[in-house]
């Protein structure tokens, strides 16, 4: 009867290490690591995270900006911190398109872990007002008459779903147009309202409100319908690219080497704040669905994007010189 009873306690007494140590962490201020400059989607959404983190874990949350090379600077830093739930990488879609297209100072699959997909959203083909092009259909047929790749287009860099999608879109329309990089979205979205470029493709929490106010004319979003806040938009789909679709989409990561009981406390929490309605109604102000989906199924989908834009990068030749 003793033994039956030491035995039964045992998982517990197992598992109670873990729980401990989730329970402790965190013990000193956590960093948010973001690969991108100040004002892109990916800042903005750190910093509506942010002051709740900073809250229900009770340490300063600090974003840190380390921008470059299409969000691998900040992934690469990220990688390298100390597995012991003290630094996260906040990211979009361009984390799993990357290894397609460059030589990177880490293994995407190896060396973070999938936390948390926080949403989703489209991406926006927009033009500058004074642009000679009512909408897609124009610009695909100036694109079809002018000579091959005459035609610019700005993203915010090499290897962004931004750059891969609109490469697919032109397939998919038989044209060709020339991809201007830019070192994130923001500097691309300046030379979009000033004129310095004709089109520029963007998500919707950077170009949107720019959609909205007139600054910018919108094309075309790549969700499969029109996007419920850029009204007179229509989605690519509906312009006749049958099928088309290319939700952009932003995730929070580990590397890979932090307990998986700090894991799915932060999880917990993410998906608790996202819950939250001033929250949930911020975020969706910003132009995503709050989708707050961890665990295996983030994993499987952003195996599946991976292999997806893969697909896409090695048919067209995307590199990053080119």
């Amino acid at each position: 009867m003793e033994r039956r009873s030491l035995l039964a306690g045992l998982p517990l007494a197992l598992a109670t290490p873990h729980v401990a140590r989730a329970q402790a962490w965190p013990s000193r201020p956590v960093r948010l690591v973001v690969g991108w400059p100040p004002g892109g989607s990916v800042d903005i959404l750190a910093r509506v995270l942010q002051p709740r983190l900073q809250a229900v874990l009770g340490q300063p949350v600090t974003i840190e900006n380390r921008a470059g090379a299409t969000g691998s600077v900040g992934a690469a830093e990220a990688a390298r911190a100390a597995p012991d739930g003290h630094t996260w990488l906040v990211a979009v879609d361009s984390h799993v398109i990357l290894p397609s297209v460059m030589r990177l100072p880490y293994d995407t699959r190896r060396d973070f872990a999938p936390v948390m997909l926080v949403g989703r959203g489209p991406l926006v083909v927009t033009s500058h007002p004074a642009s000679p092009w009512a909408g897609f259909p124009q610009l695909i047929e100036a694109a079809r008459a002018a000579p091959r790749g005459s035609i610019n287009y700005a993203t915010a860099g090499i290897g962004t779903l931004m750059h891969v999608a609109m490469v697919q879109l032109c397939n998919l329309a038989g044209v060709e147009l020339t991809h201007v990089p830019y070192r994130g979205g923001a500097p691309a979205l300046a030379d979009a309202l000033a004129g310095h470029v004709p089109l520029f493709v963007t998500n919707a929490p950077v170009g949107g409100p720019h959609v909205r106010n007139g600054a910018l004319k919108g094309f075309g979003v790549t969700t499969r319908d029109a996007w419920r806040d850029l009204p007179g938009v229509p989605s690519f789909h509906e312009l006749g690219l049958a099928d088309f679709e290319a939700p952009t989409w932003w995730g929070v990561y580990a590397p890979s080497g932090v307990p998986r009981e700090i894991q799915s406390r932060m999880a917990r929490e993410l998906t608790t704040i996202l819950a939250e309605p001033e929250i949930k109604s911020r975020v969706e102000a910003l132009g995503m669905d709050v989708l707050a989906t961890s665990g295996e199924p983030f994993a499987d989908f952003m195996v599946s994007e991976m292999e997806r834009w893969a697909r896409v990068v090695r048919e067209n030749n995307i590199r990053l010189e080119g």
